[in-house]
């Protein structure tokens, strides 16, 4: 989908399928929405109401714990119904296509859909059928995962409001990250003077996909003077296909440990989308040390998500 599908005839967001192309002053409008909401809810459970009446459907093709769950909070706090779509009974199982199913719950007046797919594309491709309910795309393959961008981006904003500064890396497996794609995005959009990515050589994307960036293969090299270290989850099954080494062998060479964050700038952040693998990915000390980030990651994605959904569907 292009930047342009996403943005209606009056310049307005119709649907949250990538970051990319979105621009500085559209991302940062999100994250100061997000800060705004985060605040009014700060000083009271009950806050603005501005999706009273609307109805918001969960779309969840794979598991999801913080994501799905953000969502929902995010979205009953401003006063939605909120359903959670029964994927394992629904005619989905029975063969129904996906834009039929969509078809059907748009006629029950549903006003929003939240994707999670292991497809690429999968949001998109309902995004463009869609008669009149927006489509947020949770998360889909290695394609995009936009709101956790963005919550990404708020984290670090609260610690550093000028990103022309900031050298961020982020480690792990590049190659098979929906999240990596949408923070690259959002930090190039907001300005970050330099991004590293680093992994092992089998889990680097191909040099041409992140032209943006700089790929490292050693992660000493790559945290070196950085003011951000963003770790991502590696998943087990790229072991049993023999990508990578065992545990303890990439724990050794691209674990965050202390001693390591040291070798970034004092009072680097340390981040993780989740969820952890700890003493593979991330060392316990680290996650939960003075540096760590990670709960504030998880307690901004509802205020994001409130922004999105809002953007969206309030008047």
């Amino acid at each position: 989908m292009t930047t342009d599908q996403q943005i209606d005839a009056n310049g307005q967001l119709r649907h949250l399928i990538t970051l990319e192309g979105l621009g500085r002053d559209r991302i940062s409008a999100l994250l100061d929405r997000a800060a705004n909401l985060r605040e009014a809810f700060a000083k009271g459970a009950n806050g603005p109401q501005l999706l009273a009446g609307r109805t918001i459907i969960n779309l969840f093709f794979e598991t999801s714990t913080r994501t799905r769950t953000s969502f929902e909070l995010a979205a009953r706090r401003l006063g939605a119904s909120v359903l959670n779509f029964d994927i394992a009974s629904s005619s989905t199982s029975k063969g129904e296509s996906l834009e039929d199913t969509l078809a059907t719950l748009e006629a029950m007046q549903a006003d929003a859909f939240i994707v999670r797919h292991k497809e690429n594309g999968t949001p998109a491709r309902l995004a463009a059928c869609a008669r009149r309910a927006a489509i947020l795309n949770a998360g889909d393959g290695n394609h995009a995962h936009p709101t956790q961008g963005l919550l990404d981006a708020l984290t670090i904003r609260d610690h550093h409001t000028d990103f022309s500064k900031l050298k961020v890396v982020i480690c792990g497996d590049i190659r098979h990250s929906r999240v990596a794609r949408s923070d690259v995005h959002a930090l190039e959009a907001l300005g970050a003077s330099e991004i590293r990515l680093c992994g092992p050589l089998v889990l680097m994307p191909a040099a041409g996909d992140f032209p943006q960036c700089r790929l490292f293969n050693n992660f000493d090299a790559a945290i070196a003077d950085c003011d951000v270290v963003i770790m991502l989850r590696l998943q087990r099954e790229r072991m049993l296909e023999a990508l990578i080494g065992d545990e303890a062998e990439y724990f050794s060479r691209f674990g965050l440990t202390a001693q390591r964050l040291s070798r970034a700038r004092p009072g680097a952040l340390a981040m993780h989308p989740g969820p952890m693998n700890r003493g593979i990915e991330i060392a316990a000390d680290v996650a939960d040390g003075p540096q760590s980030v990670i709960l504030d990651q998880v307690a901004n994605g509802i205020p994001v998500r409130m922004a999105v959904l809002a953007s969206l569907l309030s008047s």
